[in-house]
């Protein structure tokens, strides 16, 4: 008796089912089996909270931000956000002023050395920041950023 080596060819490749049943690319049949009503669901359950860092992640893409989640250490990057809180950090020797802004997936510090106030910039206010990323106590944060303030329609 002899053994005989069976060996497998590869699978072939498929065409693509989502084109196949008239899905739209990247909506997986879950996806679409839920249809308007569990999209509805959906937005009727979350937080605002929720709808709130969505808005924001939205604003920080279509003005081609980086968002703070995904900032590299050491790498210039440009974040857009709200402003979260103002805080003067008095020292004896170099005054700073702190601003906390967020942009719907994580926060960032964004710190001026030698200021005591910036005008314009307060809780609520969206920023627009550019400047080197260093992890200071594992907070991303900016030291001396360019800065603007966006302004909200309305």
């Amino acid at each position: 008796m002899t053994m005989v080596d069976i060996q497998r060819t590869p699978p072939t490749p498929r065409p693509d089912r989502a084109r196949e049943h008239g899905r739209r690319e990247g909506v997986s049949a879950a996806d679409e089996a839920r249809g308007l009503f569990g999209r509805l669901a959906d937005r009727l359950t979350r937080t605002t909270d929720q709808d709130e860092a969505e808005e924001l992640r939205e604003d920080a893409k279509r003005v081609g931000a980086t968002p703070i989640c995904d900032l590299p250490n050491r790498e210039r990057a440009r974040v857009c956000g709200s402003v979260r809180s103002v805080t003067l950090r008095p020292r004896a020797d170099v005054p700073a002023v702190v601003v906390e802004i967020y942009d719907g997936s994580k926060t960032l510090n964004l710190v001026w050395l030698g200021r005591r106030e910036i005008a314009g910039i307060h809780a609520g206010v969206q920023l627009r920041a550019t400047g080197r990323v260093s992890y200071y106590r594992g907070i991303p944060t900016i030291f001396n950023p360019f800065y603007e303030i966006v302004p909200t329609g309305g």
